[in-house]
């Protein structure tokens, strides 16, 4: 129910203020999605709008959003007052997931007075899976909730394709055509292209092969901004979005040649950005627009302006329509995940660090000089490297872009994140 702290606790577990909190009831309306990680296992999080018997506003909205956010979850955690105790709007909310065959959990918010702590039983009367005492201002019971929410997370799905094989998600506001230009790069009518906005509404998974490489193509639902998540046409389809870029390699960010570039562009390609995923920008309806010597370098240009976070990607200009330009695709995706898998040795990465580091020395940064003792990668899909340093409150994080900016110079990463990990040498 509302002010009840599930914003607070939706917070506490993806280790950010994503979500609005205030002491006024009723002030998350709609859905918010993140990535949380506990004990090394990753999980989405879903935040939703307060229930209650009245006649406030939004209420009917908020009631299908959380019903939406309840079929789409594994595990539900209901959150409770510890200080007000067990109320008639606790008891309508257990009603709604009587039915409802997953997990329930009870997380009995506010009880970071020991005079409280008896009353957390009275909720054992909800009938739920488990109940635990947890305080989201001090932290207090967020150890033993999440060791709960783990335990009785499904095991994830093992993955059906080789790692050989480029997985491919299609992302983008929704009518950009997705839906055409996966027709395109399978080459035939594999998935239903409507200029109805919000006609997929499920990531469709489709293998296939070009020359010698496997692929697979996930087609997804079309991302809107969080406002607008409550309307029936796409009850799942952020969710699923999130979940087809996660299981995927090269993510093909579609915008639409015909319209403008708006913020909503933006926030999309920050999705794959946060997942940590190779991306290429694809311009669709290249055909539809008037054409010279220089436009092609113009949008670029302009490309480069707006998305000035991701400058390492490359740009495909196609017409899914007309299937134009389909073939540019094949080696920008094949290029980014091979870069996306790049792995340097660590006689090379130690050379290119203490070269850029003699060429243009650290100055001080919180009245403390770094020093870079030793670098090594630790991973691939995305290559992330660890820099042993002496503080790592002594980088700034302009020295640190100029370190990622060095390893691009060196080492082909194109398409790619890199992520730079900073460890203190013990």
């Amino acid at each position: 129910r509302p002010n009840v702290g599930k914003s607070s606790l939706f917070n506490r577990m993806i280790g950010e203020r994503l979500a609005i909190t205030d002491d006024a009831s009723g002030i998350t309306r709609d859905r918010m999605y993140a990535q949380a990680e506990w004990l090394g296992k990753q999980f989405n999080v879903i935040d939703t709008g307060g229930i209650e018997l009245s006649d406030a506003p939004f209420l009917t909205e908020i009631k299908a959003q959380v019903e939406i956010a309840i079929e789409e979850a594994d595990v539900i955690v209901m959150v409770t007052d510890g200080r007000s105790g067990m109320v008639d709007d606790d008891r309508f909310i257990m009603k709604m997931l009587y039915a409802v065959k997953k997990p329930i959990l009870i997380a009995v918010n506010k009880v970071d007075d020991q005079k409280y702590v008896p009353d957390i039983y009275d909720f054992y009367q909800l009938g739920g899976d488990d109940v635990i005492g947890i305080s989201t201002h001090h932290g207090i019971g967020m150890g033993d909730l999440l060791d709960r929410i783990v335990a009785v997370l499904p095991e994830k799905e093992a993955d059906p394709y080789d790692e050989s094989t480029i997985r491919i998600a299609l992302i983008g506001r929704p009518n950009v055509g997705k839906s055409s230009l996966t027709n395109a790069i399978l080459g035939e009518e594999r998935v239903i292209v409507s200029p109805i906005q919000g006609t997929t509404t499920d990531a469709i998974d489709t293998p296939f092969t070009s020359g010698d490489q496997s692929y697979v193509v996930i087609d997804t639902a079309g991302l809107r901004k969080r406002g607008k998540l409550w309307e029936s046409v796409e009850k799942y389809s952020a969710l699923r979005a999130m979940q087809a870029i996660d299981r995927s390699d090269v993510v093909l960010l579609v915008i639409d040649a015909e319209t403008v570039i708006i913020e909503q562009d933006k926030h999309i390609a920050g999705y794959a950005l946060d997942h940590s995923k190779a991306m290429i920008l694809v311009v669709n309806k290249w055909d539809t627009i008037q054409k010279n010597d220089a436009t092609m370098s113009e949008w670029i240009q302009k490309l480069r302006y707006e998305f000035q976070f991701l400058t390492y990607i490359p740009i495909a200009f196609v017409s899914a329509k007309n299937k134009q330009r389909i073939p540019t695709l094949f080696p920008l995706i094949q290029k980014a995940f091979e870069n996306y898998q790049r792995r340097i040795s660590t006689s090379v990465l130690n050379e290119v660090i203490t070269d850029a580091i003699s060429l243009n020395p650290p100055k001080d940064h919180n009245r403390i000089k770094l020093k870079v003792y030793y670098a090594t990668q630790v991973a691939i899909k995305c290559p992330t490297f660890v820099l042993f340093v002496n503080e790592p409150e002594a980088m700034h994080f302009s020295y640190q872009r100029y370190l990622e900016n060095r390893l691009r110079e060196r080492f082909d990463f194109e398409g790619t994140p890199i992520k730079i990990i900073l460890r203190k040498r013990d």
